[in-house]
């Protein structure tokens, strides 16, 4: 087999060693904020950061860069940790921003001693209309020119909390005509006397992030800083500041976003999903966050997987769902026992087997897998199958139940349709039907073959339970394109199936592993509680959006 070509970012640290530039050591991070919970956006850069660290033998921090207190929140902090240990990696050493405060401090008296820092007394509105344009230079700012001592004086008294939120700001003293407009006076503290989760009311004055950035990295030692392509720009400004401390300097590495279709990775919109009630939170499992893959049966290999096919791109693009998915049914094939469910059930009553007796079948966990063994399955003359699986006057290509048709069920035994039992409005309640016993595995020894193969439940031994069958959150592929993306929310994306009956070992199914209801789908239980067991649908065996999609591309052309 051909070796996997290897990604621009091991080009660069394979360069990187020979030509010693960190002395053959590489420690990377994962540096999110603690104001929401991580996305399958994160799992890419969590899978990149760690995974680089491991290929070379190097380390990998968790960092939380909690500088803005009135976002995060402990919670996020929590959740943040278990999806990290959830996707198999393990962080060398915990960091918060926070632990840094006071250093980044001093830096910024450093760089305010060099005359490369002053206090602005403009407002925030000010500043962004003095900063120009791609096309135009901004405008210096009126107090550019404050003595060093009066910038100490303004600095410590910011520091002490004399001045009101957004009253004054630390800005760095660059280039207010730089073609990067991030190069233009950026603010490196602001005023903000807020209540920070770790630090409490030890300060009212925090660090921006192209300030913390840098500083945190050359902190922790980290060598290569992977970050995704939006801060290719805000790279001269974390390289200008490491440069003009003369400190410690990491080498900054952008690489492409993971975007995914029929979904938004915007944190502002996830959280407004949430807060407005679209869904139950943020671990729902329609979100698209790593807590609601985790809650949906998503496996932490499938997604791993899934990084390592689509790579490590220089340029955004989008990629398809479909993708992720056919990589979860794969990985879920392999692993997943076998268990029988009925959705929608329909009675059948089997006339010519005693009534006061069953017996135990036995059936295959996972014929992927030959070590999951087998099971025991209860049968009985009152069973349930799915009502789709019956039609009381087929069509043509409709080869399972029907009147007079003999189908097989799945381990058990050939059955035929005698009977049609209906109410008093139509509906049909149960069938009669025979069996022979003759046929008990699935195979009759005359040889006849039946074109059918139902799944079923024993009615004496079945476990109710409620079903959810969720379903992508968006009805169309761009929502971030729509003016509106409340408006491409899928009306159907959550179907709720009560009065569903299992097979009585899912009783003690575990919550969070997925299973195969067989021909319906891949499902896990959740962590819900009710009067009955709920299951989660994670993922259909097939993917029944595909001719949806063919057909709307059809359309378009036409």
């Amino acid at each position: 087999m051909e070796n996997k070509p290897r990604h621009f970012i091991q080009r660069i640290i394979d360069e990187d060693n020979v030509t010693g530039k960190f002395e053959n050591r590489v420690h990377t991070r994962f540096p999110p904020e603690p104001n929401g919970y991580l996305h399958i956006g994160h799992a890419k850069a969590i899978c990149l950061s760690f995974g680089i660290a491991d290929e070379f033998g190097g380390k990998c921090n968790l960092r939380f860069d909690d500088t803005n207190p009135i976002a995060e929140e402990e919670e996020f902090v929590q959740s943040i940790q278990a999806d990290v240990e959830w996707l198999g990696y393990a962080w060398d050493n915990l960091c918060f921003a926070s632990d840094y405060f006071q250093q980044m401090h001093d830096y910024a008296v450093d760089l305010i001693n060099k005359g490369s820092a002053y206090v602005c007394d403009l407002t925030p509105e000010k500043i962004r209309k003095t900063r120009g344009s791609l096309t135009q230079p901004g405008e210096d700012s009126p107090f550019r020119d404050r003595s060093v001592a009066e910038n100490l004086d303004l600095f410590q008294r910011m520091a002490n909390g004399e001045f009101e939120d957004g009253s004054r700001t630390l800005r760095a003293k660059i280039d207010m005509a730089h073609p990067n407009m991030n190069m233009r006076d950026p603010v490196i503290y602001r005023i903000l006397k807020a209540y920070h989760h770790r630090t409490k009311d030890d300060w009212c004055i925090y660090p921006m992030y192209d300030w913390a950035h840098g500083l945190e990295d050359s902190i922790e030692g980290i060598t290569h800083s992977l970050c995704s392509l939006e801060f290719e720009d805000h790279r001269p400004i974390y390289d200008w500041f490491l440069d003009e401390l003369d400190v410690y300097h990491p080498q900054q590495i952008e690489f492409a976003r993971l975007n995914l279709s029929y979904t938004v990775m915007s944190k502002r919109k996830l959280k407004r999903l949430v807060e407005d009630g679209h869904v139950s939170g943020w671990d729902d499992p329609r979100m698209p966050t790593i807590s609601g893959y985790r809650r949906r049966g998503y496996t932490p290999a499938s997604i791993r997987k899934f990084m390592d096919e689509i790579g490590v791109a220089k340029r955004d693009n989008v990629m398809e769902v479909t993708k992720l998915e056919s990589t979860l049914r794969e990985d879920l094939n392999k692993r997943c026992e076998r268990r029988m469910a009925v959705l929608n059930p329909l009675k059948v009553v089997i006339t010519n087997y005693p009534e006061d007796e069953s017996e135990t079948l036995s059936a295959v966990n996972n014929p992927e897998n030959e070590s999951a063994g087998r099971r025991e399955v209860p049968f009985s003359n009152e069973l349930y199958i799915e009502r789709d699986d019956f039609m009381e006057d087929p069509p043509k290509k409709f080869f399972r139940l029907g009147p007079g048709r003999e189908v097989r069920l799945r381990y058990a035994y050939f059955i035929t349709c005698n009977d049609v039992i209906k109410d008093d409005n139509g509906t049909i309640t149960e069938l009669h039907c025979t069996y022979d016993p003759e046929t008990k595995g699935g195979n009759a020894p005359d040889g006849r073959k039946v074109k059918a193969t139902l799944h079923w439940v024993s009615a004496h031994h079945a476990v109710d339970a409620e079903v959810r069958l969720y379903d992508r959150l968006f009805k169309v592929p761009s929502p971030d394109g729509e003016e509106n993306f409340i408006d491409a929310l899928n009306p159907e994306s959550l179907r709720v199936m009560n009065g569903c009956k299992l097979e009585p070992s899912l009783i003690n199914a575990e919550v969070g592993v997925p299973v195969q209801f067989e021909r319906l789908g891949y499902f896990c239980k959740d962590s819900d509680t009710n009067e009955f067991p709920i299951f989660n649908r994670t993922v259909p065996l097939r993917d029944a959006w595909a001719k949806i999609e063919k057909q709307n591309q059809s359309g378009q052309k036409k």
